[in-house]
């Protein structure tokens, strides 16, 4: 089984890179497999790659899930 993370983008690094955040974590991402990412998109990652760009109005539940997870796993 395969987990994808939101994270989303804060900064282009470069052709193919990006900074993004999944929660407080700021990690580099790979953009290769979706295209036309720009900074402020959600998008799932897994294994350090971009699969999927989020529709906006995915985003605002998704992350409220997420933050969920994580208060629940705590520190």
């Amino acid at each position: 089984m395969c987990l994808a993370i939101p994270h989303r983008v804060i900064a282009l690094k470069g052709p193919n890179r990006a900074l993004a955040l999944a929660g407080p974590v700021e990690v580099e991402i790979r953009t290769d497999l979706v295209p036309h990412i720009k900074e402020g998109d959600m998008v799932l990652v897994h294994a350090g790659f971009a699969i999927e760009r989020l529709l906006e109005e995915e985003t605002g539940e998704l992350e409220k899930l997420w933050e969920e997870i994580r208060e629940l796993a705590g520190p």
